[in-house]
């Protein structure tokens, strides 16, 4: 592949680290986003070759200005790695909308703001690569992490919208859907709503208890996902979702067959409306 320039949120930690570090191996320029400056000065010095730019996604505000300021600085951006995110665990009755505020605020409106700084500028270049992070869990779901997979839906939906009205203009929009993963995002980048309705005890805590137990040792290896999204992007004819894990593919057909199932059994009274 043509050495690219990547813009990738999220670059110190997890997946964006895994890709930006993957990237530069192979050659490409790499802009990565950081949200203080301790973790601008960790990237520098974790890839030296990186260049590492201050951006919180949800400062919607000053947005366009990094985005100008990158290009002016390191030259046009060829992909996009919307990758900025983290997850919410919580029993939707016990979770305040202030948490589902700010994990919209991040996953979507974050992610939504950063690719409309790119899309302008790759609509007239006629040519780029947007690579929104949403997950598995944008197309099935799981008791205790509604507002995730709220958020992750609402991503994944925007996202075949973008892809949609960026063809024409040679633009390319996938939505990359990770299983689980040996990242932080079921750690210290998760936001953990306390308990605080015992009914709910015999439901939660086991999912609960099993995800912390499983952290670390997930089956998904962030390296070799980010070796995945290089061949993504290499790609002339990008699918609009791409499923990364084992774990993700197995959960995604089971929910699609049963979507299919339930479709027919409801059949009649679907049609019932039409006239």
């Amino acid at each position: 592949m043509t050495a690219r320039t990547f813009f990738i949120t999220g670059a110190n930690s997890g997946f964006g680290f895994a890709v930006a570090r993957a990237a530069l191996e192979a050659g490409h320029e790499v802009i990565g986003t950081v949200r203080s400056e301790a973790a601008r000065s960790a990237l520098s010095e974790r890839l030296p070759r990186s260049h590492a730019v201050l951006c919180d996604v949800t400062d919607f505000d000053r947005i366009e200005a990094t985005v100008q300021q990158a290009e002016d600085d390191f030259g046009p951006v060829d992909v996009l790695i919307n990758n900025a995110g983290y997850g919410h665990e919580g029993v939707l009755e016990e979770s305040p909308l202030s948490e589902m505020q700010r994990q919209f605020d991040v996953n979507v409106f974050g992610a939504v703001a950063v690719a409309k700084a790119f899309l302008p500028r790759f609509r007239k270049r006629r040519s780029g690569f947007v690579v929104n992070v949403t997950s598995m869990g944008g197309l099935i779901t799981m008791p205790g992490i509604a507002y995730y997979c709220g958020s992750k839906f609402a991503l994944q939906g925007i996202s075949e919208v973008m892809r949609a009205e960026m063809a024409p203009f040679g633009v390319h929009v996938t939505a990359l859907c990770p299983g689980s993963f040996r990242t932080d995002w079921a750690g210290r980048s998760m936001v953990r709503t306390e308990r605080s309705i015992a009914e709910y005890d015999a439901l939660f805590d086991p999912i609960r208890a099993a995800r912390q137990n499983k952290h670390g040792a997930q089956l998904g290896d962030p390296e070799k996902l980010a070796d995945a999204v290089l061949t993504l992007v290499a790609s002339e004819n990008p699918p609009p979702q791409l499923l990364l894990g084992s774990d993700a593919l197995g959960l995604v057909r089971k929910r699609l067959q049963a979507m299919l199932q339930e479709i027919d059994d409801w059949e009649p009274l679907t049609r019932s409306t039409d006239g």
